[in-house]
């Protein structure tokens, strides 16, 4: 295993992760901000960096992380949804949250990823780990795929209870925009249901769990339907979890796209093979999928800012 102390960019996050490590709560502050923003930049800039050969140190530290960074985009996600159920009409306010153009270029990324790759409009959709804030469901709803039926699965019944408030003010998108109280995997037949599954980059707070999940999928999706993934690639594999294209057994990854610029998460977008044929472990009795990694690699310039909070709407502390 390497570990590179010289890096600068590893010293610098483990600076940060120090600092954040000492803060007596995550909630939107203008300590929490500051020190998250600088955390982003810091892992933004294209990196070779391979954490899967960092030291164990390194690797205990960016495991801790991620799920600090999870925290704190849960509570600043919970802390604006708050804010705009306050408003008469929430979704006419949604630029009020401080990464809300990201959302809007990133779904449209992602949207064009989509119809590169399929063949007709999606009738229903199922976006896993949606939160109490549902941009990505509710800028494609409105923006994008204005006849699609959404169906949102959460664990946690307050954010659902949020985020299905938002959503309550407009009754002509409340009737596609379903929110489910549920761990994913405790859902099976009601898969085959979805022509195209999206999957949050925080469900599954590390490669073992995000690898379950997919497997889940696997199992219980339609065949032909679409997976759209987000990893993280480089230095900002510090803020997410990681998966491989290859790690999709099951599946036929169509397209991988790896930002260079402000847009943090990769995107994955694969197929669910028709007929998957199970092959043998060590003779042990375990069965695996296939999968297909042959992938076409996506160049995009997707310029993204506001990456600063805004601290006008921070919570008193």
């Amino acid at each position: 295993m390497v570990c590179p102390n010289s890096n600068p960019v590893v010293q610098k996050v483990c600076e940060l992760y120090d600092q954040i490590s000492r803060l007596e709560n995550l909630s939107p502050s203008k300590d929490v901000n500051m020190l998250f923003t600088d955390l982003v930049y810091t892992c933004m800039p294209p990196n070779p960096i391979d954490v899967s050969k960092l030291c164990p140190k390194i690797q205990k530290i960016r495991s801790h992380l991620i799920k600090i960074c999870g925290e704190a985009e849960g509570l600043l996600e919970s802390h604006f949804s708050n804010i705009l159920g306050s408003f008469e009409n929430p979704l006419d306010h949604l630029d009020i949250f401080p990464y809300f153009d990201n959302y809007i270029k990133l779904s449209l990324l992602e949207y064009n990823i989509l119809t590169k790759n399929t063949t007709k409009i999606p009738n229903k959709i199922a976006f896993i780990g949606s939160g109490p804030l549902p941009l990505t469901s509710l800028v494609l709803a409105t923006k994008h795929l204005t006849s699609t039926y959404f169906h949102n699965y959460d664990i946690d019944v307050g954010a659902n209870s949020q985020a299905a408030a938002l959503v309550a003010a407009d009754p002509g998108l409340s009737e596609r925009m379903t929110f489910h109280t549920t761990d994913i995997m405790d859902v099976t037949c009601a898969l085959k249901d979805y022509d195209v599954v999206f999957l949050a980059a925080l469900v599954g707070m590390d490669k073992e769990d995000k690898v379950k999940v997919v497997n889940h999928l696997a199992k219980y999706m339609a065949p032909g339907a679409t997976l759209m993934l987000r990893s993280a690639h480089g230095a900002r594999a510090f803020l997410y979890p990681v998966l491989d294209p290859c790690d999709l057994r099951g599946f036929e990854v169509l397209s991988v796209y790896h930002p260079t610029d402000e847009v943090i998460n990769s995107v994955i977008i694969a197929r669910k093979l028709s007929l998957p044929i199970v092959q043998p472990l060590d003779g042990l009795g375990s069965y695996v999928l296939p999968s297909k990694c042959a992938c076409a690699e996506i160049h995009a310039f997707n310029p993204l800012n506001k990456m600063n909070l805004i601290e006008e709407f921070a919570m008193e502390e």
